[in-house]
Order: structure tokens, then C-alpha cells, then sequence
């Protein structure tokens, strides 16, 4: 029986980080969909932006919008502060006197989240397009011009740009959660080549606004929308010309509480939108989103059954004693590379990726202990870089 549970541990594991990447890979060359992207197609376009207190950065990022590639005249920002007391409020204004562009400020209140603030935003949005900033989203000037392109296509409903993250000096990270990115968006190359995309970005996306529903408030923007929109017989695709700079978080416990939150959140968008897992309706994207979404938020249970089907087989044979000894080393690495970070110590790859790795499925695994409890998180607090 152990040795069953170790193989087949092992083999989902395998399947989940590397089995389904190559899948979608070959399917991606077999049966290419190319975006018929365009550069010279330019709509109006609503940049929405929800900000609680975001004094500290939000004239930052209004003034990175407005320095954007694109004419004036075609762009409008709306920034929802949800019940912000802090100064973001008179921020957004003072901005928004010295511009020709439309900055216009919404008020939220009661405090009632980030998705409930979008709602309200689109209902005065003038765009075509809706285009998602986070309010510390920095990005590059052409990144709106490259992501809208994609919707010369008509079949093109959502897009994502591509997300780095920096040092606070502008630098680009090289491990950690870095390199989970890079490979997030080399999955997200290939996704798009095959059909849709599974996963997007928050801080750069952009949709056609007449595909927006309104969602509840508990509910996950950046994950429910897009699935929305392929409900709807749109694609929703991946721009890597969209750049967005994010400064990563400074220490493994804000990181950890985001992905929280994050998971948590996702744990109940598949559950909302649990029928497009059915291989009846649309038999590859229903592979795709428990492949790349379902199995990977899940991933700490065959981590922890491979561990115990280890440690008991090891005394049996060579090969699950090198199991157990490999699997107690990445353990060591990660925990190494926590102690290293919890004394402000840079780490190396061999370090980073470990310990993020096991950060961000520590993190899904406290997110499905709460979902189980049937916790639900609404409203959130400014990223701390």
C-alpha cells in the first residue's frame, strides 16, 4: 500500500510541476492559435484602480498611467478609495487638477472591498476596454498599447500582461518568487498559444467591457472575471510586452499572508465556477483549469503523502531511503533559506527556491483549512514591499 501511495504521490507531483507544462507545450506546437493582434488598434480605454489607504504610492501610479504610450484622448482613469483616512483621497485630486487626461475619484463607503469597488467603477467607465491596475502597479510606458492590440482579435475577451518583480532600487530579482514568475509566464506563453490562459495578473489586465459582470464581494476579481469571460466563448490570453514592476515583499511573512489571502480567495472561485472543470462543456480548458489550478493549489497533499510513504518504506529499500534523504535535504534548504531571510541574508537559488516553494504550499494549505471552516476574506490591506 505504501508503495502505491509513494508512486502515485510522486507521479502527481511530477504531472503538476512538469508533466502538464510539457503537455500543453506540445499541444501549443501541434495546434497553434496565434493572437491576431494589431499595434495600430486603439479603443477608449477606463484604467480602474481600487486604493484603501494608498498615500504612500498612489500618486506614483497615477502619474506612471499618465505617462503612458497612448493618447490622451482615449484614456480616462478611475480610482475607487474604498473609505480611505489617510490622504489617498486628497492625492487622487490634487493629481487629477494638473492633468488634460480624466482622473476621476469614487468613494466607497462603507468599506466594502476591492471588488465591490470595481463593480462600481465600471458603472461610470467610459472605455471599451477596461484596463486593472493595482495602486502601486508600475508600468512600462508601452504596456497598455501592447495589451490592447490583442483585442483586434474578436475572439480575444481578457488579456494579461506580464509580471517581474524588482528590488526596491528597480533591480530585477533573480530567485524565489522570481523564478516561480518566470515560470508562470513561460506556462502562460503556452496556454495562450493552445487556447486560454488559466492564471493572470491583477496589476496589468484588460478585458472588453461589455463582457464585465458584477461580482460578489467576496469574490476574487482577477480569477473569477477571466473564467467569466471564457463562460462567455472569449479567449483570454497572455501579452509579455505588457511589463508591470512589482516590488517584491520584504519578508517571508507578508508573502505568506498574501498568498494566503490569494488562495483562500482562489479556493472559492473554483468552487463558484466549479462547472467549468466539466469536461463535457469544453473538454481542454476543463483540463487546463484543474490542471494548472485545481491540482496546483492541492499540491501539498501528495507532497505530505510522498514524505510519509518515505520515511516509512525507507528502511525497505536504497531507493525510498534516497527519496526520504532528498526530501528531508529540500526541507533543510527551505528552512535554511527562511532562518537566512529572517536575518535580512540575500538568498541564492539554492536557498529561494526551496523555501518558496514550500512558503507557497504552506500557504495553500492554510487556505484550505479556512476555506473548509468556510472563511471568506473581503476587504484587504495595502502590500507592504
Amino acid at each position: 500500500m505504501m508503495v502505491g501511495l509513494f508512486w502515485l504521490s510522486f507521479l502527481l507531483l511530477a504531472y503538476i510541476y512538469f508533466g502538464y507544462p510539457l503537455c500543453i507545450k506540445v499541444l501549443a506546437a501541434a495546434r497553434p492559435s496565434p493572437v491576431k493582434k494589431h499595434g495600430g488598434y486603439q479603443p477608449r480605454v477606463s484604467i480602474l484602480i481600487a486604493a484603501y489607504n494608498e498615500a504612500r504610492d498612489i500618486e506614483a501610479t497615477l502619474n506612471n498611467k499618465l505617462a503612458l504610450e497612448y493618447p490622451t484622448e482615449l484614456l480616462e482613469i478611475l480610482v475607487v478609495s474604498d473609505e480611505s483616512d489617510d490622504g489617498t483621497d486628497e492625492i487622487v485630486n490634487s493629481v487629477a487638477a494638473k492633468t488634460s487626461c480624466s482622473v476621476r475619484l469614487f468613494r466607497q463607503v462603507p468599506r466594502q472591498g476591492k471588488t465591490a469597488g470595481l463593480n462600481m467603477l465600471k458603472e461610470h467607465a467610459n472605455g471599451d476596454i477596461l484596463a486593472f491596475s493595482d495602486a502601486n502597479s508600475e508600468w512600462e510606458k508601452g504596456a497598455l498599447r501592447a495589451l490592447v492590440s490583442n483585442f483586434n482579435d474578436p475572439s480575444v475577451g481578457y488579456v494579461t500582461g506580464k509580471m517581474v518583480y524588482v528590488n526596491p532600487d528597480g533591480s530585477l530579482l533573480g530567485d524565489g518568487c522570481s523564478a516561480y514568475m518566470k515560470y508562470e509566464n513561460w506556462l502562460r506563453s503556452q496556454e495562450t498559444l493552445a487556447g486560454s490562459v488559466v492564471g493572470v495578473d491583477g496589476g496589468i489586465d484588460a478585458m472588453r467591457k461589455d463582457l464585465y459582470q458584477s461580482l460578489r464581494p467576496d469574490q476574487l476579481p482577477d480569477f473569477v472575471q477571466p473564467l467569466k469571460v471564457v463562460e462567455q466563448g472569449y479567449r483570454v490570453v497572455y501579452e509579455p510586452q505588457a511589463l508591470l514592476k512589482e516590488e517584491a515583499l520584504s519578508d517571508g511573512g507578508s508573502e505568506f499572508s498574501m498568498r494566503v489571502r490569494v488562495s483562500l480567495r482562489a479556493f472559492w472561485a473554483l468552487k463558484d465556477m466549479k462547472h467549468l472543470m466539466n469536461p463535457a462543456r469544453d473538454p481542454l480548458f476543463a483540463w487546463q483549469l484543474v490542471s494548472h489550478k485545481l491540482l496546483r493549489y492541492a499540491a501539498f497533499v501528495p507532497m505530505l503523502t510522498l514524505a510519509i510513504a518515505a520515511l516509512y518504506l525507507a528502511p525497505v529499500k536504497g531507493l525510498y531511503l534516497v527519496a526520504a534523504i532528498g526530501y528531508g535535504l529540500f526541507l533543510y534548504l527551505a528552512w535554511s533559506g527562511h532562518k537566512k531571510e529572517s536575518r535580512g541574508e540575500s538568498l541564492s537559488t539554492l536557498y529561494a527556491l526551496p523555501y518558496y516553494f514550500v512558503l507557497l504550499n504552506l500557504a495553500s494549505f492554510r487556505a484550505c483549512v479556512a476555506f473548509f471552516k468556510g472563511e471568506k476574506k473581503v476587504v484587504w490591506n495595502p502590500r507592504k514591499g
